[in-house]
Formats: C-alpha cells, sequence, structure tokens
C-alpha cells in the first residue's frame, strides 16, 4: 500500500471545489477506500479533497514567489500545467451539494473553461448554475410583480391568470423612489449611532473577526416612535397600499444598482476579501451571487445592514400601513381579527430577530455567501414586498375569524415561536462556544471532524426543530387569510418546498461529512419534518 503522502493534523494548501484558489487547511484524515482527503478550512468548512487538490504548505509559498517574479502571462502558464482540470473532476460532487433554495440561492463555485479534456458531467453542472442565475435574475422580480398585481384583483383567482397588466407609466413614480431612499437612509442613519452592543463575528478565512454595531431593537422602537409622531402630523400610510406596486419597483431600481456597485467594487477588492462561491470569473454569475464576502464602507457593513434593516423593519411598516387601509376601504373603525393576527405574529417574529441580531453572525449569509444581487434583491425587496402579501390580501379580501378559530391560531402561533426560538438559541450556543461550561448538560455524539452532532433539547427530539417551529408559524400566517383562495398560502407552499429541497441536501451532506457518527445520529434522532425524503 502506497504512503499517504500528507498525514493528519498536517497544515496545507488545499483548493477550494470549483476555483483555483487555495487556503490554509489542516488534513482530518484520510480514507483508502475513497483516496480522499479530510480537511478543514480555518472557517469551519470541512470537506473531502483528492491528493492533487492539495499542496505543501512550503512548496506552494515558493511556487507563488516564483510566479510573482515571472514576467510571462498567467494564462499561457496554466494551459501547461492545466491544473485546473484534474481539480475540477474532484470537485463536482462537493460543488452539486452545495446548491441552496431560492431566496437563498448559493451555488457552489464554478470554473468556466473551455478545455476539450473538461468532462461532461462538471460541464453540465457549471451550464446548470450558469442557466440558474440567469432564470432567478429574470423570475424573482417577475414574480414580486405578479403576485402584487394578481393578490389586488377583485377575484385574485389563478383562473385569472395572467392579470391584465397596468399602463408602463404605472409602474414608476418618483415620490415612491424618494419615500424608499429616505427610509433606507433613515435606516442607515439608525445604524450608525454608536448605541449598542458591538458584537463579533465568527472567524473568516484570515481569522479575522469583524465586529458588527447590534443595535437592531434600538432601530426599531425609534422607527416606531417616528412613524407615530408623522401619523399625529398627519401623514396617510396608506399610501403605502395605494403604490405598493410603484414602491415595490422603486426598491428593485436601488437593489439593482446596489447590486452593480457592490460587484464594480468587489473587482478591486484583495483576494483574501472575495466570497469563495461568488468567485467564478464569469461576470453573471459571480454579479448575482455576489463576489465580495463583506462589503464595507468603513466600519459600514452593508451585508449586515441589508439583512436586518431596511427590509426586515420595513416589512412591520408595511404590514401597519395595510391594516390602515384595511380600515378606509372596509369602513371599519379598528383593523379586522384577521389582520390584528397578522400584524401581531409577523411583528413578533421580526422583533425576535432584532432582539437576538447577534444570532445573524453564525448563518451561512454572514459567514460565507457574498453580497450580490442575489441577497440585495432578497433583503431589499423580496421580504418587505412578498411576506406583507397576507395583509396585503386581507385588505380587499377580509375573512372573518370566529373565536374557536381566532384561539387556536394564537395557540399555533405560540407553539410554533417556542419551539423556533428555544432551539435557535440552542444551536447558537453551542455553535459559538460548544465548551461553555453553560452547555456541559448538553449531549453529543463527536465525529471525527473534531465537530460534536447536538442530541440535546429540541434537537435531540426532531431533526431541524427550527425549520419544525417556522413551519407552524407560516400555518398560523396564513390561515387568518381563508380558504377562499392559494395566493395568500404562497408562502407555506414555498416554504415547504424549501423543507424538503433543505432536508434532502442536508442529509446527503451530513452523511457524507460524518459518516458513522451521522449513522448515529440519525439512530438517536429518528424523527423528521419531512419524513419521506432521503
Amino acid at each position: 500500500m502506497p504512503a499517504v503522502k500528507y498525514q493528519k493534523g498536517e497544515k496545507v494548501m488545499g483548493r477550494w471545489p470549483g476555483s483555483n484558489l487555495y487556503y490554509e487547511v489542516k488534513v482530518l484524515s484520510f480514507d483508502s477506500m475513497s483516496q480522499l482527503y479530510t480537511v478543514i478550512y480555518k472557517d469551519g468548512t470541512e470537506l473531502e479533497l483528492k491528493e492533487q487538490d492539495i499542496k505543501s504548505a512550503a512548496g506552494f509559498q515558493a511556487r507563488s514567489r516564483s510566479r510573482s517574479r515571472s514576467r510571462s502571462p498567467g494564462r499561457r502558464r496554466s494551459r501547461s500545467r492545466s491544473p485546473a482540470r484534474t481539480t475540477r473532476r474532484s470537485s463536482s460532487r462537493t460543488a452539486a451539494t452545495r446548491l441552496k433554495d431560492t431566496l437563498e440561492v448559493r451555488p457552489s463555485p464554478l470554473v468556466i473553461s473551455t478545455s476539450h479534456s473538461y468532462k461532461l458531467k462538471p460541464l453540465l453542472m457549471c451550464i446548470f448554475l450558469l442557466a440558474g442565475a440567469y432564470f432567478w435574475l429574470l423570475f424573482l422580480p417577475a414574480w414580486v410583480l405578479f403576485l402584487i398585481i394578481q393578490v389586488n384583483l377583485e377575484d385574485p383567482s389563478l383562473a385569472n391568470f395572467p392579470p391584465p397588466l397596468p399602463p408602463l407609466e404605472a409602474f414608476l413614480d418618483a415620490q415612491a423612489l424618494a419615500f424608499v431612499i429616505l427610509w433606507i437612509a433613515f435606516q442607515a442613519m439608525l445604524y450608525i449611532l454608536p448605541v449598542g452592543k458591538l458584537s463579533e463575528g465568527m472567524p473568516l478565512m484570515s481569522g479575522e473577526r469583524l465586529k458588527y454595531r447590534t443595535n437592531g431593537f434600538f432601530a426599531i422602537v425609534v422607527s416606531a416612535v417616528v412613524v407615530a409622531v408623522a401619523l399625529h402630523q398627519g401623514l396617510d400610510l396608506t399610501y403605502i397600499h395605494s403604490h405598493f406596486l410603484q414602491l415595490a419597483v422603486a426598491t428593485f431600481l436601488i437593489a439593482t444598482l446596489l447590486s452593480v456597485y457592490l460587484y464594480v467594487r468587489s473587482r478591486y477588492a484583495p483576494q483574501e476579501q472575495l466570497a469563495l462561491g461568488g468567485n467564478s470569473g464569469n461576470v453573471v454569475y459571480d454579479f448575482f451571487k455576489g463576489h465580495e464576502l463583506n462589503p464595507r464602507i468603513k466600519d459600514f457593513d452593508l451585508k449586515f445592514f441589508c439583512e436586518m434593516r431596511p427590509g426586515l423593519i420595513g416589512w412591520c411598516l408595511i404590514n401597519f400601513a395595510m391594516a390602515l387601509a384595511e380600515m378606509k376601504q372596509q369602513n371599519l373603525e379598528a383593523p379586522s381579527n384577521s389582520m390584528i393576527l397578522v400584524n401581531l405574529f409577523q411583528l413578533l417574529y421580526v422583533v425576535d430577530g432584532l432582539w437576538n441580531e447577534e444570532a445573524i453572525l453564525t448563518t451561512m449569509d454572514l459567514m460565507h455567501d457574498g453580497f450580490g444581487f442575489m441577497l440585495a434583491f432578497g433583503d431589499l425587496v423580496w421580504v418587505p414586498f412578498t411576506y406583507t402579501m397576507q395583509a396585503y390580501y386581507l385588505v380587499r379580501h377580509p375573512n372573518p375569524l370566529s373565536f374557536p378559530a381566532l384561539t387556536a391560531i394564537v395557540i399555533l402561533k405560540l407553539v410554533g415561536f417556542y419551539i423556533f426560538r428555544k432551539s435557535n438559541s440552542e444551536k447558537n450556543a453551542f455553535r459559538r462556544n460548544p465548551s461553555d461550561p453553560k452547555l456541559s448538560y448538553l449531549k453529543t455524539i463527536p465525529t471525527a471532524t473534531g465537530k460534536s452532532l447536538l442530541v440535546s433539547g429540541w434537537w435531540g427530539v426532531i431533526r431541524h426543530p427550527n425549520y419544525l417551529g417556522d413551519l407552524l408559524m407560516a400555518l398560523a400566517w396564513s390561515l387568518p387569510c381563508g380558504f377562499s383562495h392559494l395566493l395568500p398560502w404562497y408562502y407555506m407552499i414555498y416554504f415547504i418546498i424549501l423543507l424538503v429541497h433543505r432536508d434532502s441536501r442536508d442529509m446527503s451532506e451530513c452523511r457524507r461529512k460524518y459518516g458513522s457518527a451521522w449513522d448515529e445520529y440519525c439512530r438517536t434522532v429518528r424523527y423528521r419534518i419531512i419524513p419521506c425524503v432521503y
């Protein structure tokens, strides 16, 4: 049997799958059957690499110095040595498992090549990912516009598809654009105020930990006070309902301009500040996925700000405006019970997220995803203009609730929220510091990678209990709209599809990564939200 070239614990340079970028990794193990090394990157990502994807640290540094002194064109050198041709074959399986879902469309890194030796499967994967980027760039804005136009019809039944399009001038409104700009500027001002905690993010590839001003709860409280004062001064917030389409288009334009700015500035960013996933070399793909990981203007973190402020707090503002519009259109002295439930349920969700704002720093969005059109559109357009669809629907299509139905929906929401918050708190505390003495009571299953699988609390009852809580809350958001039409249930349907995809993806990825430890975990935690998917 040939000797293993790299030993367990050795620090080497590992190529990130689908790219020509190398980062320092530590060898965890070697599988003689598959001939794959399991390595861990500085940010905690664990992958399996072939031997040709790994270089010794000393040799890699020597080559880097030699390359920097050479004047020969990089293109000619890459053709002669062709390092990418061998490594792409080894990374195709890993790249495929990292394809994410719609709102969180996170395709793996890819490299476009004209090499004749490029194998069919990786080529098809590249075509698929590129086609996906083009598709979502066109589909996502069109879907938002469709929802707004269709739900506002007298009869929003899907039998009336396609809805009649308003004239072109109805899509654009200078006052709506000014309103959106003013709202984003106001939230930016609140974000930069020296109020609230300075929290540390997770370690980056370089080992650096960025600091974030986590004062989101302060921002929503101040926003509520300012809106109350504006109403007292005579501001008509029902403008948001009557100009909902124009506000969505204005926000889309701002998100697009922001995405262009993000891509242009990323072309001048240092290599170590680029995202691993949005570094394909294809302009459209990198524009969509996000080329730079943490774009900042001095200490102003653009990704973190957009993730938690204008869209999320704007969601609550829009819901409140819809309640006022319902009172106006239905001649009510107070909002209907259905509208009150939707407003309170979703307000609780947003306030909880802002109160626990520090937890977002451990998510994939902040840790791994670049900031491009995908996240900019999701944060600024998708969240405030699709998550408010239940309230928007109820303005023109009221749905009275009996007291027993109202009570049952409230109980469902509270149960879902408890499961969601409790399980997320357990996960975030364990992820930040598994060795914290306060977490010593938690039961875990050790893995060969050095990480442990949590099998305690809600995570010992069912796999992904946070998804279960989310699902129950989504159901409670939709029930107040009744069953007359399908569109107010779209979020529920979308979330179920999302769960099926995530469950299937997570199962295959975790089985590959953790091996026998994952089998033990599955025997310990048997229940799943989607029991039929493998």
